[in-house]
């Protein structure tokens, strides 16, 4: 199915509005961020889908599926009192990037070989750490905001260069409101630290 001009850009809006709730409550550690984060994440899956980006589609639609998970964590984790912030070891880190980098790299190598993706690698790699940022962030992980700040610069690249401009200023949005997430976060995770 091939969206037209004027349907696509409504749901390129649609992404944009309430991706940009969701990052601003996400920030704040607002439960009610997963739900604009599903409605975001479904806006951008069909957006996603019809500029030939199956791993970003598909991401898309895991989304959901972590917006349910991450208000569950969310509201499990307030009932017992303020969401708590915490952080990993940098091993922990380093590990990460190269599971997740060699990954993408496998993964790009069967996209070309199997379906239509006009960037597979950067498909690739941004999905693959996309996910990784999202379940650090339905843990409530500070690093997490360090992770969206690089996979934002490069999904801006890709979906400008695609045409998507909603999509693209959307990342650029996304970039700005990570840095404030990073900071609050890290201001929440020190007040923890004086007052254990």
């Amino acid at each position: 199915m091939t969206l037209t001009p004027a349907v696509s850009q409504s749901i390129e809006i649609l992404a944009l509005l309430s991706g940009v709730g969701y990052a601003v409550l996400a920030a704040l550690r607002r439960r009610l961020c997963w739900v604009l984060g599903a409605v975001s994440a479904a806006a951008t899956a069909i957006v996603a889908g019809d500029g030939a980006l199956p791993l970003q589609a598909g991401l898309q639609v895991y989304y959901v599926g972590v917006s349910i998970y991450g208000w569950f964590s969310w509201t499990r984790s307030s009932s017992q009192g303020d969401l708590p912030v915490g952080k990993w070891p940098l091993a922990w880190h380093l590990a990460a990037v190269v599971l997740f980098t060699a990954l993408s790299l496998l993964t790009a190598h069967l996209i070309v070989f199997g379906m239509v993706d006009d960037w597979p690698f950067l498909d690739s790699l941004t999905s693959w750490f996309s996910l990784f940022a999202t379940w650090l962030q339905a843990r409530a992980r500070l690093e997490n905001w360090l992770y969206w700040m690089v996979i934002d610069v490069l999904l801006a690249f890709v979906f400008f260069a695609q045409q998507k401009p909603w999509l693209a200023l959307l990342m650029v949005l996304y970039i700005v409101i990570a840095a404030s997430g990073w900071i609050a976060w890290r201001r929440r995770l020190q007040s923890q630290v004086v007052s254990a």
